[in-house]
């Protein structure tokens, strides 16, 4: 893990950040009372406040590629940090994640303070963990839109422990791009769910967990990100 994501970042206050979202900025700071914030591209296809995955924060390679993939294709991602990584970063050493429901309110925090009078409450979205967290979070109190890369459908070789018991509350566009061979939850598996109608889905053929392909398969991740962040700003431009 670098500290890429929160190195000299300017300390702001909520206000002043919304003064800067309002003006269309890019950048990176430092919320008081909250931590890091990066914002990418132009939101002409809308706006993503994106979470990241359990064990890796938004400067994997994963999401750096990924959040310029969007921002190529209009899409303005405002990715956010959650404390208990802030901390890791602080200590040097890992922790697991707290109980989800933390990580709901945590994520609800941020919906807050990027949304306003002036700023309409972006779509929720994340990486595998970040995901759950944005879909928990629009179940209980709603969203405009939601992207999940990667869903967690369940723990990797226990598909009996699904984590869909809040899907039936959703009631927001939802758009899942997943792997085709991911292990959170596979096409063969997911194939067999019963989703919401409001719910879709795009493969990505022989991507995994992060979207890595097969060496076989004659395909890059990189292509598999730009196709997945096509998909994406599709998605969200259709909902518009």
């Amino acid at each position: 893990m670098t500290d890429y994501f929160c190195r000299d970042l300017l300390r702001i206050d909520r206000e002043a950040l919304r003064g800067l979202l309002r003006d269309g900025e890019p950048g990176r700071w430092n919320i008081e009372g909250r931590g890091p914030l990066e914002v990418r591209g132009t939101c002409r296809n809308g706006r993503l406040l994106m979470a990241h995955g359990a064990g890796a924060g938004q400067d994997s390679t994963f999401l750096q590629r990924l959040r310029d993939a969007l921002a190529g294709q209009g899409v303005q991602t405002l990715a956010i940090e959650f404390a208990y990584l802030q901390q890791m970063r602080r200590e040097g050493r890992r922790r697991p994640p707290p109980r989800v429901d933390r990580l709901v309110d945590e994520l609800s925090f941020w919906c807050d303070i990027v949304s306003h009078v002036d700023l309409p409450r972006p779509w929720l979205g994340g990486k595998s963990m970040g995901g759950r967290v944005a879909s928990l979070l629009a179940a209980r109190d709603g969203a405009r839109g939601l992207v999940l890369c990667g869903y967690p459908f369940h723990p990797p070789g226990k598909p009996e422990r699904l984590r869909l018991s809040h899907w039936p509350s959703l009631a927001c566009p939802t758009l899942v791009v997943q792997g085709s061979r991911d292990p959170f939850g596979n096409r063969d598996e997911v194939g067999g769910y019963e989703l919401p109608g409001i719910a879709r889905l795009h493969w990505l053929e022989s991507g995994d967990h992060d979207w890595k392909p097969r060496r076989t398969s004659g395909r890059t991740q990189a292509a598999l990100i730009d196709e997945g962040a096509g998909a994406i700003a599709a998605f969200m431009a259709a909902q518009a």
